[in-house]
């Protein structure tokens, strides 16, 4: 491929069902679970397979992403208004940075493994040559109720014509997609500017597209709602494609996600950081920074002791840690 290819990184969040280590003034993409580098450090270590690294993120987050990423380009977004936005936003200012690129999104968050980056090259390459907006689909390894997911359509050899998007389902549904064949949405896309453009101003972005043209970015984020770019452009497009992957891979939102990569003891209890006491527990995750915690007699908790903060969930609840952050955030305290 003659065309410089830009990984995009997406470093916006603040990763709420990760809380009490994310916080609104330390987003999970700066900490560092099951390694010794940040969440967002190893992901743009790993674009190494591009020839540009492009972090996009919010104001308040812009001092640390140059921290974790010193070598990479930082677009900054006014406005933290989910990943239509961000992305619209930030493939433009890669397009006026960079000649006739092709670009490859990646959130900061993930947990991959062998053959990423040939994945990675082979998706930029469909975008490249087909000129459509191509999802990256995962295999999945289990029915999973916290994961979107793709339904491919015709085998096109290196890809596949991109049938539906579907929304997280319930467990039985999950378990007739599995059965049925559909991937897991991984939330990595590749893409021409043109083609996202061309799909973006058939959409709910089209006023931020128009102000971007002209020169002004925050009327452009003003004029438009927070929206995902799945809902907003993928979705609705008329040329989509998904390129199924291979590589291991897990998406590092919540903490139940510790135990799928990190090793467990012989009861099946999962630690990071500080080395805790089990005692007749099993099946646990316990992440702490510092403090001593001990399990007795309790399963499938998850246990997070951070700064001066306690988080005890059921596993099966881990998602809904955004629901107690929601209500420190109408108390000023997250």
């Amino acid at each position: 491929m003659d065309r410089p290819l830009v990984a995009l990184v997406l470093a916006g969040g603040t990763g709420t069902r990760l809380y009490p280590a994310s916080r609104s003034d330390r987003p999970k993409q700066f900490l560092p679970l099951g390694g010794d580098r940040s969440l967002l450090a190893e992901t743009v270590a790993r674009a190494d397979f591009a020839d540009h690294v492009v972090v996009s993120t919010r104001p308040e987050f812009a001092d640390g992403v140059a921290h974790h990423a010193p070598d990479a380009e930082v677009v900054v977004e006014p406005a933290a208004k989910d990943t239509g936005p961000a992305l619209v936003y930030a493939t433009h200012r890669i397009a006026e940075l960079y000649d006739d690129p092709v670009v490859v999104v990646l959130p900061s968050d993930h947990h991959v493994g062998d053959g990423f980056a040939e994945a990675m090259t082979r998706g930029a390459r469909v975008a490249a040559d087909t000129g459509a907006l191509v999802a990256f689909g995962v295999d999945p390894t289990r029915p999973d109720t916290g994961y979107g997911y793709i339904e491919p359509g015709a085998d096109r050899g290196d890809y596949r014509d991109l049938a539906a998007f579907h929304e997280k389902p319930d467990a039985e549904t999950a378990a007739r997609y599995v059965e049925e064949g559909y991937l897991w949405n991984a939330g990595m896309f590749a893409w021409t500017p043109e083609a996202l453009f061309s799909a973006a101003r058939d959409s709910p972005l089209a006023p931020l597209l128009d102000a971007l043209d002209a020169g002004d970015t925050d009327a452009g984020f003003e004029a438009v709602e927070g929206v995902s770019i799945d809902y907003a452009v993928m979705e609705r497009a008329a040329d989509a494609a998904v390129v199924p992957v291979h590589f291991e891979w897990d998406d590092l939102g919540s903490w139940d996600a510790l135990e799928r990569i990190v090793d467990a003891d012989e009861d099946g209890n999962v630690a990071l950081g500080d080395d805790p006491v089990f005692v007749d527990a099993a099946d646990n995750v316990v992440a702490t920074d510092g403090a001593n915690v001990s399990l007795v007699g309790v399963s499938d908790l998850a246990v997070v002791a951070w700064d001066d903060r306690v988080l005890v969930v059921p596993k099966e609840q881990a998602q809904n840690v955004r629901d107690a952050v929601s209500v420190l955030r109408d108390r000023d305290a997250f």
